[in-house]
């Protein structure tokens, strides 16, 4: 089946865009004239259930996106990192398969949602992640995260990137005794299971975790206007 639920992770603390975020959470910089929340909510516009996890000045998201069809799921008392923040979102979102899409970057090309939309078989796959090629990416160093072998199942390793977008089976995350873990946890268990995929995006992506990196999404999306 296909997923028509998505968690947009928008708790974490913006420690890396200090000190803009000072006043604000990350979610509500702006890039190219509009918080990075409402590049994210685009991409999410036909789904039917959107949830948004909120920690760090919540209220601010909250009172933005008021009057739009989304969900909250509330982590004020205590931020639980991406796998137990889904774990805990999971009664808003219904029955798995979900999308996940981190908040903090912008794209330029194809609806990153769908690429995955178009890509998934739940009768293969436990998560499809949504790769970069390094050549694709702005704003982001370091060797890639995952290595993909013909049929597209991934590994650990020098490779592509991680984009921050997936989609996952839910199945697993009750595996964790404790209430704050990570997905990679998830995806470890995956891997070993020979349940993880990957994708890559066939346009332009830009990692918009420190202040310097606003300008950088702002000219690869004007880039992409010409």
């Amino acid at each position: 089946m296909l997923p028509d639920a998505i968690l947009l992770f928008a708790a974490g603390l913006g420690t890396r865009m200090a000190p803009l975020t000072q006043t604000r959470p990350k979610p509500l910089i702006e890039v190219a004239g509009k918080p990075l929340i409402d590049h994210a909510m685009q991409y999410a516009s036909d789904l039917s259930v959107r949830v948004i996890n909120l920690h760090y000045k919540g209220e601010m998201i909250r009172q933005h996106l008021s009057g739009q069809k989304v969900l909250f799921s509330d982590e004020t008392t205590q931020i639980l990192e991406t796998g137990g923040g889904l774990r805990h979102a999971l009664p808003l979102l219904g029955p798995d398969p979900v999308y996940t899409l981190n908040t903090d970057a912008v794209w330029a090309g194809p609806n990153p949602l769908h690429v995955l939309r178009d890509h998934w078989d739940s009768a293969r796959m436990e998560a499809l992640l949504l790769l970069i090629d390094p050549n694709r990416a702005t704003g982001h160093s370091g060797q890639g995260d995952f290595a993909a072998d013909r049929a597209g199942r991934l590994t650990r390793g020098p490779g592509a990137i991680y984009s921050g977008a997936q989609i996952l089976s839910t199945d697993h995350l009750g595996d964790f005794a404790e209430p704050v873990f990570s997905l990679n946890r998830v995806w470890d268990g995956m891997i070993a299971r020979g349940g993880l995929f990957g994708v890559t995006y066939p346009g332009r992506w830009c990692d918009v975790g420190r202040p310097t990196s606003i300008a950088l999404a702002e000219a690869m999306l004007a880039s992409a206007d010409v």
